[in-house]
């Protein structure tokens, strides 16, 4: 069965800057129609197209009784990118971190994640088609030093893809995981300038991936031609991930 993009609806979380801003963007190119979801209200409203293919949706991902009400709204969903992610208090030790940061981070990468998959993929398995993508990091495989909070929450993401995509496997839907290693975003303003150089400096091509390149990625993985990968986590990582 053909799934063209006009006829699908396209949830994206973290819409209102970074990969999920671009994502936005680049699914309105293709004809879908666009729930963009995003916490900050000023950032929805920044989006450009905002109308009948772009439609902005408040929601904080990590309260469930939020994403609920919101996929009530959207209604049925063909496509699920959870691009929303912090990165947290970096730069320490396991032992010096704050718990209070750390479940703020995996209320976010984590829960926010398992929140909008468990409201999208009841649909999805009753009608027969679709795909999530979890955004993960290379960080959740190889675990960054003085990123304990990112690294653990993403490498959780990681072990959730796997369940899902078992889970579903067969009918029709797909749910898999992207890692990436640093992305030229907004985010890394927010990090030390050590810290970026020490995740940059493990990149054997030397330099951050584009947004372009993610989106490219994004884009076929949650495809109708993506159909036998499941459960997996591609690697976007300039040569870092080998394995």
């Amino acid at each position: 069965m053909d799934h063209p993009w006009n006829l699908q609806t396209v949830v994206i979380t973290g819409a209102g800057s970074g990969l999920g801003r671009a994502l936005c963007g680049r699914f309105v190119e293709l004809g879908a129609r666009v729930a963009a979801l995003d916490v900050r209200p000023a950032s929805l409203a920044a989006l450009p197209g905002a109308g009948a293919a772009l439609q902005p949706w408040e929601c904080d991902v990590t309260r469930w009784p939020e994403v609920e009400r919101v996929f009530a709204g959207v209604g049925p969903v063909d496509v699920l990118v959870n691009s929303a992610g912090i990165v947290g208090r970096t730069g320490m030790k396991s032992q010096d971190t704050d718990p209070q940061d750390v479940a703020a981070v995996f209320g976010v990468n984590f829960f926010g994640s398992y929140h909008t998959s468990r409201a999208a993929l009841p649909g999805m398995i009753e009608r027969g088609y679709g795909r999530v993508l979890h955004i993960a990091s290379i960080a959740g495989k190889e675990g960054n030093a003085g990123m304990l909070a990112y690294s653990s929450s993403k490498a959780a993401v990681i072990g959730m893809t796997k369940v899902q995509g078992k889970e579903v496997a067969g009918t029709g839907v797909t749910v898999n995981a992207l890692a990436p290693a640093v992305i030229r975003t907004a985010l890394l303003d927010t990090m030390p300038e050590q810290q970026v150089k020490y995740m940059t400096d493990k990149i054997p091509m030397q330099r951050c991936g584009t947004l372009e390149e993610v989106v490219a990625m994004v884009e076929f993985i949650v495809s109708p031609a993506c159909s036998f990968t499941t459960g997996f986590t591609f690697d976007l990582s300039g040569g870092r991930a080998t394995y």
